[in-house]
């Protein structure tokens, strides 16, 4: 199944598969619960494995595939070239999703834009692994960040004639490259190495869907994503009324997952969550998939309230992910300071600028006081939700809190 997959047409040995390799592992190791367990230094080698290990193979993604293909292109409001991902694959024969530079880490997003035609930054999926990691959520794939040699590594590897031909060298002498899609692909919306070394970030690859099935589900809380538009929950503030209706929203974890999916969306900034996947096997009380963060992290100087309506219009929270983020607002255990630690570990730090991580903590006050708020209005036994006994605890130590 591997060969047909790297598309091996040389009589060379293909490159081995060995059951202890840290992707297979992290397979192994995802549960009910999360992707990964709380201390587990199989994520650690994952890491650093898809940091050095050589590229054998690099195709675009399947979201790509199907723009080449059949693309109803009256439905897509952003100039698709401007967006672009690669599946990278690895001499373990481990994959990852590869999201080249688009901005400076300074530079952010122009108050005028949309959230659908945003840039997708590499570096916001590279910090929001580290924050979902510290909120004890352990919902994000594990991502690195790479300096990678687009020539070597994507262009001299890739089987991909499409992908072959969207090289160039630019006035410059950079080696560039861009999104190859039916309609509005341009030069000027190409990444460029420097000459040929670029940034970029690098997230796991979930096991496959034959193995491991997923539901996606439309985001009850979804933003129109039309330029005059607006949604039912805009403009109705009983609409979680509404949602409690819907199954499987009043009889499981389901919203308090997505309350958990809209505090973290929210302290990222990350508006775009149209959909969230999740894995059947585990049922209607399985963990939400944070997948697709690149959108986060893109204006430190606005907090975005509307993301956080499932938790006002709702009020109710796990009382598991209070008391992890009011650890987080004590000065000990400053989220700033956690978030600024934990991302020396990654190769391309600093990830964030400053800014962004004291907007961190500027917007965990702000869900503290909303569910504060809630609290005062319903009463704590109404608004926080008790989990099952010892999930989680808070630690005594700066070095749990970070792990």
């Amino acid at each position: 199944m591997y060969k047909e997959q790297l598309n091996l047409t040389s009589p060379e040995p293909p490159v081995q598969l060995h059951q202890e390799a840290s992707w297979v592992q992290f397979h192994l190791g995802i549960n009910r619960h999360s992707l990964y367990p709380r201390s587990s230094p199989i994520v650690s080698k994952l890491l650093r494995d898809m940091r050095d290990f050589p590229t054998i193979s690099a195709d675009y993604s399947q979201d790509e595939k199907a723009l080449l293909g059949a693309c109803d292109c009256s439905q897509i409001v952003k100039p698709s070239g401007v967006h672009l991902k690669l599946v990278l694959r690895f001499s373990d024969f481990g994959k990852a999703m590869f999201k080249p530079m688009r901005q400076q880490r300074d530079e952010e997003t122009p108050e005028d834009f949309f959230y659908f035609i945003d840039f997708q930054r590499h570096n916001a999926e590279i910090a929001a692994f580290h924050l979902d990691r510290i909120l004890d959520f352990r919902r994000v794939p594990p991502t690195v960040g790479r300096l990678v040699n687009i020539t070597k590594e994507i262009l001299e590897v890739t089987r991909n004639e499409i992908l072959q031909s969207v090289f160039f060298v630019s006035p410059a002498s950079n080696v560039c490259f861009f999104a190859k899609c039916p309609y509005m692909c341009k030069t000027e919306y190409a990444v460029c190495g420097n000459p040929h070394l670029l940034e970029g970030s690098l997230s796991a690859f979930l096991p496959s869907l034959n193995l491991a099935p997923r539901l996606s589900v439309p985001n009850p809380w979804i933003r129109s994503y039309s330029l005059a538009g607006r949604e039912e929950w805009e403009v109705n503030p009983l609409y979680c009324a509404t949602v409690k209706q819907l199954y499987p929203h009043g009889s499981s974890d389901r919203l308090l997952n997505i309350i958990d999916m809209a505090i973290f969306d929210f302290l990222t900034g990350n508006m775009d969550r149209h959909h969230y996947e999740m894995f059947t096997r585990f049922g209607d009380d399985g963990f939400l998939i944070h997948l697709d963060n690149a959108r986060g992290f893109g204006r430190h100087s606005h907090d975005e309230v509307s993301i956080l309506a499932p938790l006002f219009q709702c009020c109710r929270i796990k009382r598991k992910t209070l008391l992890h983020l009011q650890l987080l607002a004590q000065a000990e255990y400053r989220l700033s300071d956690v978030m600024r630690e934990s991302l020396l570990e990654d190769p391309l730090s600093p990830v964030l600028t400053e800014p962004h991580l004291l907007a961190l903590d500027r917007r965990l006050q702000t869900v503290l006081r909303t569910v504060q708020d809630c609290i005062e209005a319903h009463g704590e036994q109404s608004v926080v939700a008790d989990g099952p006994v010892g999930q989680w605890a808070p630690d005594s130590s700066r070095a749990n809190a970070t792990s």
